[in-house]
């Protein structure tokens, strides 16, 4: 049976999600630590939902360690290719730059390591944020979209909320409302529950 298996890493506390696939398995986001606590399992794709340091930390250990490829939308690329992009941008760290073996886009149909899913590009938090919708399963892999009674901020270079609220309520407030949200930090929550409850988008 497919299954994800959650690790919660690095000094912001944030999430990846690794997918167990019988055509190849999927690693969503790298923090710190993943490369550690995925070392005895193989990974073939990590897909990245953006490209905020504590999510690509550990993505150029991943891909040595697996030979696995990495994914992203374009937009995600400056920050991951250069390593000082983050300093020049006033934060006190670097990261190990990678590139891309494939670029991202939106999709409603996209099959990446044998299996099906679909692609959002909801931009705001930050450019080329992605989120990945598994309809069979019910689930979205959503990055730092929308948490469980909040949203992604917005005040980081390349942030905008309005774009962001409204990429929410169009892409993700349009699901079922049973769909369960894995978010890139904190608990799952649902589509339903956040529709109703979210401060920030709710009703």
């Amino acid at each position: 049976m497919n299954q994800f298996k959650s690790f919660t890493g690095g000094a912001l506390d944030t999430n990846a999600f690794f997918y167990e696939l019988g055509g190849g398995n999927l690693l969503f986001d790298a923090p710190e630590g993943a490369d550690e606590r995925f070392a005895r399992e193989k990974i073939d794709w990590l897909l990245l939902t953006h490209g905020h340091f504590d999510h690509v930390a550990d993505a150029a250990k991943i891909q040595r360690r697996h030979g696995c490829k990495i994914a992203y939308h374009p937009d995600t690329a400056p920050m991951v290719t250069d390593a000082g992009f983050f300093r020049r941008h006033g934060f006190e760290l670097e990261i190990e730059p990678f590139e891309a073996d494939r670029l991202l886009q939106e999709c409603v149909l996209c099959e990446v390591a044998g299996t099906r899913m679909q692609i959002l590009h909801v931009p705001g938090h930050c450019p080329g944020s992605l989120c990945f919708l598994f309809p069979g399963e019910g689930i979205l892999i959503g990055g730092d979209v929308l948490f469980r009674g909040g949203v992604g901020r917005w005040d980081l270079p390349g942030g905008d909320g309005t774009l962001l609220f409204e990429g929410i309520k169009k892409k993700i407030f349009s699901l079922p409302d049973e769909t369960v949200v894995l978010p890139g930090h904190g608990p799952s929550t649902t589509v339903g529950f956040e529709k109703v409850h979210n401060p920030y988008v709710g009703k």
